[in-house]
């Protein structure tokens, strides 16, 4: 270089808060040092204030206000933390080069805030397509920047721009005490139906490092007031498929926001019923319960716009679909006896096509189709039949007839207790059970006591009696009659000549049992007096303090004439027992 060249930047951007470096670069001729360098910076008043001299002996720094912030690179470039808002000004750079002369520069530090996220607020209150004031659509706010950035507003991703009549856009700045920028944004613009979809947004745009920079707030949709345009009234669930018995509801839907005023009519001939009353209200919705045949016709509905008094109308065909007139006929239609054939019919009206089948009373089915055929009818054929009529296009409608069939006949004896083993004098049941209708009645040919039992067309009697002789060879006769017959059948009483057996036998067995018991006692005398357990004889007792008897013999006590009846027992239960009574008669008679 052939003089003393000193550069600087412009312009340094800083964030508030952070650290602002400013670079001081000079050249000296034939690469010569430098005397001083000294910092400065210009007040409001545009006047220098040094901030450091520097010399090769030292670094002088000043007492300033920025003093503890400063500090110096290895370059000399100087460095200031925890930038403020006042920060934001010109720093000059000055070098002294003796005989090189002085040289300065200066730098202009710039201190930025990047706003906050904008926060955008829709209209609460909704807005109508017919206002006669362009509405209010949304407000934007953007906070705590520096400088002061600038806000727009973006519809379905596109900017809006200021149009008379059509769009405004109302901005506010403030700076607030820290210095720091608030910034509000208010979008005015007419809405039409479409607009129940737009999605608005604003956007804060402020400039850093010399480019622009925008932060978009989120979206918003906004509330609009549009009268309906179409109406639509259904019937759930769907019409075809509704049957007697169901609970039906009818929908009614309009497209206008908020929903219109709905009124429900029906027609009847030339007339329409209102039914406003039964719907819920403020919902378009009409219940109807337990629909019958009488619930099909036309229904209304009918949207009342309170926007614009504009009005609606549409209508429903509700069909319900039912089966009645659910009726059999018999043939022949006269009584019934047993042994008589008879066909059932079954028949019902529907608007739907039917099916029949024939079940008894227990559910069993009998038979697909619209007659029943019985043959040779009894009192035991199932007196109850059920005609079940389904419509297979309808899930669910069916409808049941019950027939029940009187068979009449005159009695018959079922069951009775023939024959029937007895013993003599024994108290025994008769019983006899009859079937017939009408009701018959029993009649016995033996007194007794009886207890009857019925059970529809079953009676059973049940005669209590004893066992005579004379009923024995007679036996009893079970007479049952009704209007229409008498059937009789005899009960036969036979001795029951097992259990005559089994007495006898029972009394021989006794007699055997006491003969052997009899045996046995005598043969354990006999063994006692064998062993010198009984030491009886003729003298007619015994001395029992006698020194000869042994302790442990027994010593009875006995009158002659009992110990001649006791020898005559044992002589008749052993030959032997006279000898022993006779020897034990000449041992007492020796005795002093």
């Amino acid at each position: 270089a052939s003089k003393l060249e000193i550069s600087m930047p412009a312009v340094v951007e800083v964030e508030m808060g952070g650290t602002a470096r400013i670079e001081c670069n000079f050249s000296i001729p034939e690469n010569a040092s430098y005397t001083y360098i000294d910092w400065f910076y210009m007040d409001r008043s545009n006047k220098q204030v040094r901030l450091y001299h520097i010399t090769a002996s030292g670094v002088l720094e000043d007492d300033t206000d920025y003093k503890g912030r400063l500090s110096l690179g290895g370059d000399k470039a100087m460095s200031i933390r925890g930038v403020t808002l006042q920060d934001a000004r010109t720093f000059m750079c000055q070098v002294g080069a003796g005989s090189y002369g002085m040289g300065e520069s200066s730098t202009k530090l710039s201190v930025y805030k990047v706003p906050k996220t904008p926060e955008i607020e829709a209209n609460s209150g909704g807005i109508s397509v017919h206002s006669s004031e362009i509405p209010e659509i949304a407000r934007c706010v953007s906070r705590n920047s520096f400088p002061a950035p600038n806000i727009t507003w973006h519809k379905n991703g596109e900017q809006l721009h200021a149009q008379e009549n059509q769009v405004a856009m109302q901005s506010l700045v403030t700076r607030e005490s820290s210095g720091l920028y608030t910034v509000s944004s208010t979008l005015y613009a007419p809405v039409t139906r479409q607009d129940r979809h737009s999605r608005y947004r604003c956007a804060v745009h402020y400039w850093l490092q010399g480019q622009r920079r925008a932060l978009p707030s989120q979206e918003v949709t906004v509330n609009i007031f549009y009268p309906a345009e179409h109406l639509k009234l259904q019937v759930v669930p769907s019409s075809t498929l509704v049957k007697e018995g169901d609970n039906v509801t009818l929908v009614c839907e309009a497209d206008g926001n908020p929903q219109p005023v709905f009124s429900f009519f029906k027609k009847n001939l030339d007339e329409w019923q209102d039914l406003t009353s039964l719907a819920e209200p403020d919902s378009g919705v009409l219940r109807l319960h337990d629909v019958n045949k009488s619930s099909n016709g036309t229904y209304r509905c009918q949207s009342l716009d309170l926007d614009d008094m504009s009005q609606i109308e549409e209508d429903v065909d509700l069909v319900v679909n039912y089966i009645e007139g659910v009726h059999v006929k018999m043939e022949p239609s006269s009584t019934l006896r047993e042994g008589d054939d008879v066909t059932l019919s079954c028949d019902a009206h529907s608007p739907v096509g039917l099916k029949f089948q024939w079940k008894d009373e227990t559910g069993k089915e009998l038979v697909k189709g619209n007659q029943l055929f019985l043959r040779n009818l009894t009192f035991e054929t199932s007196n109850t039949f059920s005609c079940k009529v389904v419509a297979p296009s309808v899930p669910g409608l069916e409808q049941s007839k019950k027939v029940s069939l009187a068979v009449e006949g005159k009695p018959r004896i079922v069951a009775i207790s023939s024959p029937l083993y007895v013993r003599q004098d024994e108290v025994v049941n008769l019983t006899c059970k009859a079937i017939a209708s009408p009701q018959p009645t029993v009649q016995w040919s033996i007194n007794g006591t009886a207890h009857e039992y019925r059970d529809k067309q079953h009676i059973t009697s049940n005669l209590t009696v004893r066992v005579s002789h004379d009923l024995l060879q007679a036996g009893a006769m079970c007479r049952v009659s009704n209007l229409l017959g008498v059937t009789e059948k005899h009960i036969q009483l036979v001795v029951d000549q097992k259990s005559t057996a089994e007495s006898q036998g029972v009394i021989i067995v006794a007699i055997i049992v006491a003969i052997l018991v009899v045996a046995v006692l005598g043969a354990v005398i006999y063994f006692l007096h064998k062993k010198g357990k009984i030491p009886c004889g003729r003298a007619g007792k015994q001395d029992i303090t006698k020194p000869e008897a042994r302790k442990d013999k027994i010593v009875v006590e006995v009158k002659s004439d009992k110990l001649s009846e006791e020898a005559g027992l044992l002589q008749g239960a052993n030959g032997e027992k006279r000898a022993a009574a006779d020897q034990v008669g000449e041992s007492a008679g020796q005795r002093p």
